[in-house]
């Protein structure tokens, strides 16, 4: 992490790209760190969601493909689970992209919108939201507690 964060805004953007795919560590640590590093809070924000979100939509496409070797070798989601989340996708449809920035989860749910061909525009609408809302608070909470906030996330995470 300390070598995408030498990199600046490009390393921001690198790490929360990987960090939205399968790829398991924590962009809200790379955020963080961009900030603590001098990073413009503005800035940082709109990085990260951008990377965070083109991340998704990288495992929509996945999806969207629908080869079951490449959703299992690159996505890492089993056939079985993607057939799971049939039920919420046909229940929740685009809205469920919201959500796309839980981990774990919201992989298997960025494959399932793109295999089970949902609406893209929309998809990406509420993907962006979800990864905009994510990064926001913690940007918010920087910008408002500034140390103080450092502290708590220091002991806690």
């Amino acid at each position: 992490m300390e070598t995408l964060l030498g990199l600046g805004y490009v390393g921001l953007f690198i790490g929360c790209f990987l960090a939205a795919t399968v790829i398991p560590f924590s962009a809200e640590i790379l955020l963080i760190g961009a900030l603590l590093a001098g990073c413009s809070p503005l800035e940082t924000f709109l990085v990260a969601t951008t990377g965070n979100s083109l991340g998704s939509l990288t495992s929509y496409a996945l999806g969207y493909m629908g080869k079951w070797e490449w959703i299992e070798k690159y996505g890492g989601v089993k056939r079985e689970t993607l057939e799971k989340q049939k039920g919420k996708i046909d229940k929740y449809g685009p809205l469920l992209a919201f959500l796309c920035w839980l981990p774990f989860i919201g992989d298997v749910f960025a494959i399932g919108l793109g295999f089970y061909r949902l609406n893209f525009y929309k998809c990406l609408l509420f993907i962006v939201l979800g990864k905009a809302a994510r990064f926001g608070v913690w940007t918010v909470l920087y910008v408002i507690y500034g140390q103080t906030f450092i502290d708590f996330v220091s002991k806690y995470m």
